[in-house]
């Protein structure tokens, strides 16, 4: 799929890994709706990248403000082409501590957000991609989620978190599988350790300890360079039903 002048809707589209999308996406020609809670940091973002940039404020896990936000797109800009899913959360608590059992409360919220609101921008994307006309290869759209390596080597404390993002790479194939009769592809990507505001709150020494176990680039990966694979997926038509791991080769260890 071409980026030029179509729309993408991006979550968690004001910083970190979204923000970038976002940037990279409008610099390559397309429109972008940035679906985001943060009003003030949106807003900004929208007033330096200009006209083909819009706010919709949207908690990914309340299905009225995404259902609201895809229509705003779709009103704004005629259409919706891609959808990437960049939104979540990854607080840590031990399944049982010195505190006592993990709170019910703290596993739905992460479930809630990263997994269920994953899946609810989904639903609602690609409810619109079907309308669109398809391009020469029939392709309608294409929808992009992020999962973690935390999927697949979830450390001591990331039991929701693990559990919330290996929910994603398991709806990949079969979400791929049903949307192939539309036209839609589904792909997600696996990020490892990247320089988000999650990471900025760390302390240093915790950050140099994490980037020893990185073979190689010997660094966190920048944004930019998960926006370079998103932009690649998009417009590569074979890449459909798959996790692309970015991560340099890191595998975590448990803790």
């Amino acid at each position: 799929m071409k980026i030029e002048s179509h729309v993408v809707v991006v979550t968690g589209g004001a910083s970190g890994l979204g923000e970038a999308c976002v940037r990279a996406l409008v610099k390559r020609g397309a429109k972008a709706a940035i679906l985001d809670m943060d009003k003030d940091r949106s807003l900004a973002l929208c007033d330096e990248l200009g006209p083909s940039t819009i706010f919709c404020e949207t908690d990914i896990s309340d299905e009225k403000t995404v259902q609201a936000a895809l229509d705003k797109a779709v009103e704004s800009f005629g259409a919706v082409h891609a959808s990437i899913n960049c939104a979540g959360v990854g607080p840590a608590a031990k399944i049982l501590s010195k505190k006592g059992v993990m709170p019910l409360e703290h596993w739905n919220r992460v479930i809630d957000i990263n997994l269920t609101g994953t899946l609810n921008v989904m639903r609602y994307a690609v409810e619109r991609m079907v309308r669109n006309d398809p391009n020469e290869d029939g392709e309608k759209g294409v929808i992009i989620n992020t999962a973690s390596i935390a999927a697949f080597e979830g450390q001591i404390g990331q039991a929701a978190y693990s559990a919330s993002k290996a929910g994603v790479v398991g709806m990949t194939l079969p979400a791929a599988r049903e949307f192939a009769s539309y036209g839609v592809r589904v792909v997600t990507i696996v990020p490892g350790l990247f320089e988000t505001p999650m990471s900025a709150g760390l302390p240093e020494n915790v950050k140099q300890s994490l980037i020893n176990m990185i073979p190689f680039p010997h660094r966190f990966g920048k944004p930019e360079e998960f926006a370079m694979a998103a932009t690649q997926i998009i417009e590569n038509p074979i890449i459909n039903g798959t996790s692309i791991r970015l991560d340099g080769a890191l595998r975590m260890a448990g803790k």
